[in-house]
């Protein structure tokens, strides 16, 4: 159920309401994440990106860049924003490419596997700023909450994934429909 013109629009070619609609998922993730702030690791920014990129194609890049800015306008600049600005988007591009995949279970292991690589794909800014030993001591040091985040990602997808990809095509064809 993909909507032609999503696929089709260049990234340079936005409507107000593609605007709009980018803007408000990007608040939409970044106010779902505070809310689950609490819990250590457990987020749905991973099922979010991931919607994108299966709803928008190269699209989807723009409501997670605008989340990441909004982290950085929010918490502050730091290193992890850094790792933010390409380990998102590699989901969202993850996700574009896999968007022919119906089943839940099969986004739920991309997004748990996610997770737990987290860390991993945010060692090589770690070994830029402090070196291999520094990146294989804080990746190392990290793991428990990598697996932590890879079971949520996992349960989050699994239960989430479909009905709100299936929410996000149905909403967006209909503003699609009605310029």
């Amino acid at each position: 159920m993909e909507t032609a013109s999503a696929w089709c629009t260049p990234l340079g070619k936005l409507s107000v309401r593609q605007i709009c609609l980018f803007g408000m998922l990007a608040a939409l993730t970044f106010g779902a994440k505070w809310v689950m702030a609490a819990l250590p690791n457990i987020e749905p920014v991973s099922l979010m990106v991931m919607v994108f990129g299966a709803v928008f194609g190269w699209q989807g890049l723009l409501p997670t860049f605008v989340y990441v800015m909004a982290e950085i306008l929010f918490y502050g600049l730091g290193t992890w924003n850094i790792n933010y600005l390409y380990v998102w988007p590699l989901l969202a591009v993850t996700a574009y490419l896999l968007r022919r995949m119906e089943h839940p279970l099969g986004w739920a292991v991309v997004s748990g596997a996610f997770g737990l690589m987290f860390g991993a794909l945010c060692a090589p800014v770690d070994v830029f700023i402090g070196g291999w030993g520094y990146a294989a001591a804080k990746w190392v040091s990290g793991i428990p909450f990598d697996i932590a985040h890879g079971i949520g990602n996992f349960v989050i997808a699994l239960v989430l994934f479909v009905p709100i990809r299936k929410l996000t095509q149905r909403l967006y064809g209909r503003m699609e429909r009605h310029p």
